[in-house]
């Protein structure tokens, strides 16, 4: 059974969690503590990361033994029709130690073959002087300096957790801002605050990638800005442009399933065109997110047993960014309501006015709530401290329908840093007690 962890989002954060606990010892003497001069073993950071990995992967391994699921290691490719079955969806799984391919017949096959780092044509991900999140995984000494391609989710968190470490990072970005696809304020305020630990960020950028050159000393990029033609030098150019559904080498071809755009055509209970066979996960793209791929396999799962099944109202479901600061957001963004015609209003309140985040010495950030004339709630948006965490109440409310009003009136515990989701929905009043 592979590692499925190893290169998802579980290593990632434990690096982040690191970073995160490093910062901390640093400004311990705020909090009248004491430590000395902080270092950190980036070896021993990798490490922990790899032993967190291990024990979840041991973890899934009792949870398939337990379910008496069989597992077959090795390369699974659907076959057409054939003496084997009738229909299109017999699996060969080729064994990685060389032994006879083994069928697998079933009367229903799901596919969940997940992503992979998307690259660029003409660049060469050499794994030394350019790289994508898969090789900075395993790296056992950072660089001094490095230029991330990309401003995006994925981007924002290894350029956070490497600036934290000590690393010297620029990021460009294509658009004309960073994470395009975030709450225009809530990318604002995350470049500012991301700024304050030395990340430089160049936006509207067009790197030009195929006259990227390599030396012992690194990597040169050039790049136009702002109509000049320009460069950059760094150790190592990470490359964080998305990523691309794993469609290939599985036997598609073999089957009557669409590919549009790259990814899996599926209906809403996640049937392809040959009915019996059914994908989830970043292979039908969408929300590429570990926890939508679990309830969209529910989903298929539940309707090959034949139980009653409710569509994914994909508006419900939170996503997070694991920087520091901490970015979390469920429903829909300002920009994206008007542009469906909604006329909404929308409140702010920041963590500066909150006890409990004064006293973890974190104040910055806010959250932003946007509800629709009816008073429901259509997003909610939030960046600060241990957010991650926190947007799942915002979440709840939008599955039960719930008004900001209702958000309001909900009583939380003081001091808290939920409190900030109560005086938000109070704000859209206008009736925010504490600032």
């Amino acid at each position: 059974m592979e590692r499925v962890y190893i290169k998802g989002c579980i290593p990632t954060k434990a690096l982040l969690r690191s970073a995160d606990v490093f910062q901390t010892a640093k400004k311990a003497d705020a909090f009248g503590i004491y430590t000395g001069e902080v270092s950190f073993d980036f070896k021993l950071v990798q490490k922990r990361k790899d032993e967190v990995v291990e024990r979840l992967y041991s973890g899934v391994k009792h949870l398939m033994k337990k379910g008496k699921i069989a597992v077959f290691e090795g390369v699974g490719r659907l076959l057409g029709p054939s003496i084997f079955s009738p229909l299109p969806g017999t699996v060969s799984v080729e064994h990685h130690d060389g032994s006879e391919n083994t069928m697998l017949i079933g009367e229903n096959v799901l596919i969940a073959t997940g992503s992979s780092p998307r690259t660029l044509a003409g660049l060469d991900i050499d794994g030394s002087y350019i790289v994508t999140s898969d090789e900075m995984l395993s790296l056992q000494k950072l660089p001094a300096s490095i230029v991330i391609l990309g401003g995006g989710v994925i981007g924002i968190e290894w350029a956070s957790m490497l600036a934290d470490f000590g690393v010297n990072v620029t990021v460009l970005e294509a658009s004309k801002r960073i994470l395009p696809s975030e709450d225009e304020a809530i990318a604002s305020e995350a470049a500012l605050l991301l700024a304050k630990k030395g990340i430089q960020f160049l936006v509207d950028v067009q790197a030009a990638v195929t006259e990227i050159e390599k030396s012992g000393e690194g990597v040169r990029i050039p790049f136009e800005h702002d109509g000049e033609n320009k460069f950059i030098e760094a150790e190592k150019l990470l490359l964080s442009v998305g990523r691309n559904a794993n469609v290939q080498g599985i036997g598609l071809e073999n089957t009557d399933i669409e590919v549009i755009d790259g990814v899996i055509s599926v209906n809403d209970v996640y049937q392809t065109k040959n009915t019996h066979i059914y994908a989830i996960g970043d292979v039908i793209g969408g929300m590429q997110l570990a926890h939508v791929a679990s309830h969209e396999g529910i989903i298929a799962v539940d309707h090959i047993a034949g139980n009653n099944v409710e569509p994914l109202q994909y508006d419900h479901v939170p996503t997070c960014i694991y920087s520091s600061p901490e970015m979390a957001r469920v429903g829909l963004t300002e920009e994206e309501a008007r542009k469906r015609g909604l006329h909404v209003r929308t409140a702010s309140f920041p963590f500066k006015a909150i006890g409990k985040a004064l006293v973890h010495g974190e104040p910055e950030g806010f959250v932003k709530i946007v509800v629709n004339e009816d008073d429901d709630v259509l997003g909610v948006h939030m960046i600060g401290p241990h957010v991650t965490d926190m947007i799942s109440e915002a979440a709840l409310a939008k599955v039960l329908d719930a008004s900001h009003i209702e958000l309001a009136e909900t009583i939380r515990p003081h001091p808290s840093l939920s409190e900030v989701i109560g005086e938000a929905a109070l704000a859209v009043d206008g009736k925010a007690i504490h600032l």
